[in-house]
This record gives C-alpha cells, structure tokens and sequence, in this order.
C-alpha cells in the first residue's frame, strides 16, 4: 500500500493506494469520525483485483483542517474537495464504497457525474429516512431547528472519547474484536485543537443531506446503477430499513445484512470484501 498527499485548492489531502491502475477502481469514502484508517483491512483483500484508492476528507485523518473561516465545511464543497481530487490523482471512472459521512459525498459526486460511477457499494451509507434511528430526532435535529448552548451542548457530547468508543462497539457480538486503534485514532482526531468547530459546522450541515434524499432517489431511478448494500445490523445510527430502502428505487439492489454495528468492517472485513468481489464480478467489466 502506498500513503500519499495530493494538494487540491491549497489542501493537502492524504490518501492510501494499492492495486494496479488498470483494474476497475473502487473509490472509499470514509465515515464520521473515522478516515481512509477505518479501511485498513479491506484494502488488502481488494487490492489483488481492484485498484482501490482511500482518501481522508478535509478536517479528518492526515488532511489538513483549515479553520471554518478559511474553508466551508458542507458537504457540497467537500464533496467539490474531493471530486476535484480524484481528477487530479487521474480517476475518472469507479465504484464507490460509501459509510456514513461518504454517503453524501458520494450521491453527491453521483448526481454530478452519474456515467463515471459503475457501481455503489453502501455500507451503513444512507439514503432514505427509513433509515434514520431515533437518535437523529434525540440527538441532532434540535439543534438543526435551533443553534443554542443546550443543543450544541448534545453534538459536543457525540464528540468525546465515550461515544467514539460506543460507535465501534455498540452491536457488535464481540466487541473484543474491535482493535482499539481505531477509536483511539478517531478521537485523536477530533481532539485536535479547532476540530470540534469542524465537526459542529458538518452536524448543523447534514440536515442538507435528508433534503437532498429526493434528488439522490431520482437518480437511482433514472440511472439504475448496480447497488449492493451490506449492512450491519446492530447499527444504532442507521437502522437496516435504510438498506432495505434501496430496492425501492433499484429493484435489483443486493442486500446483505452481516450481525454487527455501524463500523462493520471491524470484525466482518473478510465477509463483505468477499461480498464485493462476487458482485463487482458479475456487474463490472474487468
């Protein structure tokens, strides 16, 4: 595996690449509040077959965080970030494996350029309000309809050393599975000073992401890429309707449900790497 920097509108954007540039590309696309890290184990068993490239997006991982007032963080100019990226590193053409955050930096990057997305593989990436838990309405949009201390008050709790931890054990059978460092790496991260600003101005953002589902559906729809969800069941964050919600828009849709958490590729990496490659074989021209 190679580790790279590649410098896109006066940021520096860290990446990890492997595989040979001439097989069909698989682009990953990390979740809150992890980094091209939480794909540490998938990369290898795609790579013999698959050039796979992982990119840390601004203000997570080993990119730089410029501050608020010198960057906008909302998924659209990330989602310009890292579109912009992938033209300068030479991909034009992939599958995307989406988590979390990656969902809507994918759709997004899908809506723009629907002919150059060969597939999209969603892992715990959601789409629908199917698959919103009842921790969004607890958690997230009271401060969506008000910024006020007790409502950002809640959003800096989900930033904290506890709830990182919780993200990558809660649902999993067994948690001694989960390698500490990706938790400990993750909450390296957000404790960066200036990142929690960051991360507030990208929670109060996402309620953009819900209102764009309609667009996101349309597009699936009209374009009817091949989708393959694998979903962790226990997931408290986005619940397996989210999944199943896929099929309305493309009925073909694959869907897999492996018995673990929001961070499945902790204990299931060799699952749905297997998962992937039986898919991306009979839908993919390699």
């Amino acid at each position: 595996m190679s580790y790279k920097t590649q410098e896109v509108g006066g940021v520096r954007i860290f990446y990890r690449e492997e595989g040979v540039r001439t097989h069909p590309t698989i682009v990953l696309l990390h979740g809150f509040p992890s980094s091209s890290h939480m794909f540490r184990d998938l990369i290898p068993q795609l790579a013999p077959h698959y050039h796979v490239i992982a990119a840390d997006m601004p203000g997570f991982g080993y990119s730089d965080q410029p501050s608020p007032e010198q960057f906008e963080y909302t998924f659209d100019h990330i989602a310009s970030v890292m579109e912009q990226f992938l033209d300068s590193v030479g991909v034009t053409k992939y599958s995307i494996y989406i988590q979390d955050y990656g969902a809507p930096i994918g759709f997004r990057l899908f809506l723009k350029h629907p002919d150059r997305i060969q597939a999209i593989i969603t892992q715990n990436g959601n789409a629908y309000t199917e698959g919103l838990s009842p921790f969004w309405s607890e958690w997230v949009e009271p401060y969506w309809k008000e910024k006020a201390p007790e409502t950002e008050k809640k959003i800096r709790d989900l930033l904290t050393p506890e709830i990182t931890k919780f993200q990558y054990t809660k649902g999993f059978v067994d948690p001694g599975r989960v390698s500490p460092d990706s938790y400990t790496f993750d909450q390296w991260t957000l404790d960066r000073p200036g990142n929690d600003a960051i991360q507030l101005a990208l929670f109060y953002d996402y309620q953009n992401n819900v209102k764009q589902y309609p667009q996101w559906h349309e597009a699936l729809c009209k374009y009817k890429p091949p989708v393959l969800a694998v979903w962790g069941k226990n997931d408290p964050i986005f619940i397996p309707a989210g999944a199943e919600a896929y099929k309305r828009d493309v009925p073909d849709a694959e869907i897999h449900f492996v018995d673990s958490g929001h961070f499945a590729l902790e204990d299931h990496a060799a699952k749905i790497a297997q998962y992937i490659k039986e898919f991306l074989a009979r839908k993919v021209q390699q």
